[in-house]
């Protein structure tokens, strides 16, 4: 007479911890929940270790485990559970590997941005220095100091409108030995 192996035998004998029963447990139920997990997770291995992991968890939690459905159908609900976790851990890593391209990115932008400015800034500060020496006085006191065209001609002993021609002068020298840099930082700017 052959034997019936329906849900409880398989249950009683997993519960028993009968290794024949295990198998022929094992050999049933394998391959199609490798079938059905391969559908959903798409990698050949990956679907053989989640349909594994499934079946390690069954054995482990035999005496525990509460069927309210088929086995079948408890089985199936627990490949397809095990495959949508490891679909949200994928993406969970995926979006944090993402997030740290995204930010290092931002950090190089940052970088790069901090060295354009200090170049501008060591551009400007060589263009001051090379001014004559009044020039030079005249502006570093009204950009540099805040002091008033008025304050500046009193201090230098100068007309206000000596002063303003001075700062007028230093701004036409910046603007044309900077015209360059300034295009080139607006081409930059665009690029990005």
């Amino acid at each position: 007479m052959v034997e019936v192996k329906d849900d409880n035998w398989f249950l009683e004998g997993l519960a028993k911890g009968d290794e024949k029963t295990y198998e022929a447990f094992f050999l049933k139920f394998y391959t199609p929940l490798v079938v059905f997990a391969r559908k959903v997770i798409v990698d050949d291995d990956l679907a053989r270790e989640l349909v594994q992991d499934v079946f390690v968890h069954f054995y482990e939690k035999r005496q525990d485990i509460q069927i309210h459905t088929s086995l079948k159908a408890h089985l199936y609900q627990s490949v397809k559970n095990k495959c949508l976790n490891q679909i949200k851990r994928e993406q969970i890593r995926r979006d944090h590997h993402a997030n740290i391209f995204i930010d290092k990115k931002n950090e190089e932008s940052v970088f790069d941005d901090c060295i354009e400015e200090t170049e501008l800034e060591e551009k400007i500060f060589s263009i001051i220095q090379s001014l004559p020496d009044q020039c030079r006085k005249i502006f570093e006191k009204s950009r540099f100091d805040g002091q008033s065209n008025q304050e500046i001609a009193d201090e230098l002993n100068l007309s206000k409108r000596t002063v303003e021609t001075q700062i007028s002068k230093a701004l036409k020298v910046l603007r044309l030995k900077l015209s360059d840099y300034v295009m080139l930082l607006c081409l930059l700017l665009f690029v990005k």
